[in-house]
């Protein structure tokens, strides 16, 4: 359980001090990782801190034992890895993967309307949220915007985080639709459209929410040629309770998973194996694309490793085949309002650990030899877990687990922190499950 008083919440120039806690390194990552691109960013500011060396997919390698290293694809993607100083051929590949997107809003082009004295922007939903946790909410605007540049193939691509909320989604007053406390469905092209300012009413604008975007990126609006912009929840996380032991913030799924990844990496060395986090996008959405756990990226990847150190490529197939992957995302906590929702028996509570999550029908990785070598890993290094599994008549979600083993089939076992309230605007966890995460994918490394 979760014990110790709650911890003090720290401004962002406090962050920046030596010795942080894992929880704090968690609100960090909250903090930047408010679209993929900056997920990846913090965390690969976080390893070349840590000593990491940045490579490239399109330069040679020179890989070397001891070395630590890390790949950033497409900055919505990043993969970091170590080399044991003792490196020997044909040891297991111990992996673990996570997801640095989350349901959202993102803003179409030519995304700028007006109705009435009301600048709007037109936005499409991104992966499964619960639109209606959205509404009344202060909003920010973030990601990567492509501007014109003097190269074709090379287009300056610049990042964009606002400082300040710029739209909300207001609600329909109970006195207009008196049945709302009866549950309304939100039409997703009518009524979530964001408000963005006031503008008067004898004036008519052509792409106000384009032209601050470029007078913001100091451009010609003319040479703003694409964008992935993220409508995202502005407000911070908080404790909650009378000794914090709850933890409530956006984004939670699954910037619990990316930050314990970053942080098992710099503190999971093995002196005679390869040690590997992926970080991949579009989990939400299903994984296919170039930047996905659908892609070849990983398995080509610790292929190019093991060849540069030196394996044959029999070597190179041997381990593979004999290589192991946590798969980290969220898990359902149980609901102490809607207990008829959760298995009998495998229901896991917030403050008792990461679960392990498990399906027959393998939309969670579910292998019984792979699980009993994670469970005899946590029980050695006293690292508390639970079980989860769906009701038998709720199929439940699905993670990157199932798709990623399949293109590469080793070993895997899907596991995460449980939370309430997953793929709300606000999610909430126990505060100390995270230390119990980061403390379980650390002892997988190092075993």
């Amino acid at each position: 359980m979760c014990i110790g008083s709650m911890p003090v919440m720290r401004s962002t120039s406090e962050f920046l001090e030596a010795n942080m806690t894992e929880q704090e390194l968690l609100l960090q990552m909250l903090e930047a990782g408010v679209t993929p691109d900056g997920s990846v960013a913090e965390s690969e500011r976080r390893l070349l801190e840590a000593g990491f060396e940045s490579l490239y997919y399109g330069e040679n390698w020179e890989l070397v034992p001891g070395g630590k290293y890390v790949l950033n694809h497409n900055d919505t993607a990043l993969f970091g890895f170590t080399v044991g100083k003792d490196y020997e051929t044909g040891q297991m590949v111990r992996m673990a993967a996570a997801h640095t997107d989350h349901p959202c809003f993102r803003i179409k082009p030519n995304g700028d309307f007006q109705t009435d004295i009301y600048a709007q922007v037109n936005v499409e939903v991104y992966g499964g949220p619960i639109v209606n946790t959205w509404l009344d909410r202060p909003l920010g605007v973030a990601g990567r915007v492509a501007v014109r540049s003097e190269e074709p193939f090379a287009p300056v691509m610049r990042y964009f985080k606002s400082e300040k909320p710029l739209m909300t989604i207001p609600n329909v007053a109970i006195h207009l639709n008196p049945k709302i406390n009866s549950g309304v469905e939100l039409n997703r092209q009518t009524d979530l459209m964001p408000i963005l300012d006031l503008i008067p009413g004898e004036e008519k604008t052509n792409g106000y929410f384009l032209n601050y975007l470029a007078k913001e990126l100091e451009v010609a609006k003319e040479d703003i040629l694409d964008f992935e912009l993220s409508v995202y929840c502005f407000e911070n996380p908080c404790y909650v309770g009378p000794e914090g032991k709850l933890l409530s913030a956006p984004r939670l799924d699954n910037q619990t998973s990316v930050s314990a990844l970053v942080s098992a990496l710099i503190g999971g060395e093995r002196a005679k194996g390869v040690n590997l986090i992926a970080l991949f996008d579009h989990e939400e959405v299903g994984s296919g694309s170039k930047q996905g756990a659908a892609s070849t990226l990983l398995k080509e990847l610790v292929s190019r490793i093991l060849l540069n150190l030196g394996a044959s490529q029999e070597d190179v197939m041997r381990v593979c085949y004999d290589s192991m992957m946590l798969s980290v995302d969220v898990a359902h906590g149980f609901h102490p309002n809607h207990g008829g929702k959760y298995d009998i028996t495998n229901h896991p509570v917030l403050g008792k650990g990461f679960c392990i999550k498990e399906a027959c029908c393998q939309t969670y990785a579910t292998d019984p030899e792979a699980i009993a070598i994670l469970c005899q890993i946590c029980d050695g290094a006293k690292v508390p877990y639970q079980r989860f599994l769906n009701r038998s008549d709720i199929r439940g979600g699905s993670t990157l687990g199932a798709i990623a083993s399949s293109l590469f089939p080793m070993k895997t076992v899907d596991i995460g922190v449980p939370l309430l309230a997953m793929h709300s605007a606000r999610e909430l966890m126990g505060a100390c499950d995270q230390d119990a995460l980061v403390n379980g994918v650390k002892a997988f490394f190092q075993a």
